[in-house]
């Protein structure tokens, strides 16, 4: 994991970049490397791939950062990068994989309501997408607000979002 953690930081290569997220995103499904990740600053370096101009590489990223979002220690450290995320979900293209994996990692960050806060201006967005979007998008975006109308102090900002 080491190894992975200092290829991502030593090369410009999108492939590679690619291969090793993949590698990482795959090894994040096990929570003892969750926790290994995060030790080694890989939480960090997978985040700065998110300003990576290549959409395959920003893909790669978020869904490794979905699978370390998985544990509340990472997530304290993945916050960081929500108003990011929400960023990427309106510019990416619609239906994307780009957007979808942004989605993804938004809906395991929006479990809890410690960072919903985060979000709040991009209600309108996830709205716009409820009514655009294709199914899987609809049912991701959704599954974000689901979660966030489950917390009281976002009732109004859900009620007066300008769709």
């Amino acid at each position: 994991l080491q190894k992975l953690i200092h290829l991502l930081q030593a090369t410009d290569d999108p492939l590679i970049q690619e291969q090793a997220l993949i590698t990482l995103s795959n090894s994040a499904a096990f929570s003892v490397n969750q926790d290994i990740i995060r030790n080694l600053d890989g939480l960090s370096v997978i985040g700065g791939m998110l300003s990576d101009c290549a959409p395959k590489v920003k893909e790669k990223a978020l869904n490794a950062l979905n699978n370390l979002s998985m544990n509340i220690k990472n997530q304290e450290e993945i916050q960081v990068y929500i108003t990011q995320v929400c960023r990427s979900i309106d510019s990416a293209p619609l239906n994307s994989d780009l957007q979808l994996a942004a989605l993804r990692l938004l809906t395991n960050m929006s479990v809890t309501s410690d960072y919903h806060h985060k979000m709040i201006n991009s209600i309108p967005c996830f709205l716009r997408l409820l009514s655009e979007g294709i199914e899987r998008t609809q049912i991701q975006v959704l599954k974000v607000l689901v979660n966030l109308s489950a917390n009281p102090d976002m009732t109004r900002h859900l009620l007066r979002a300008q769709v």
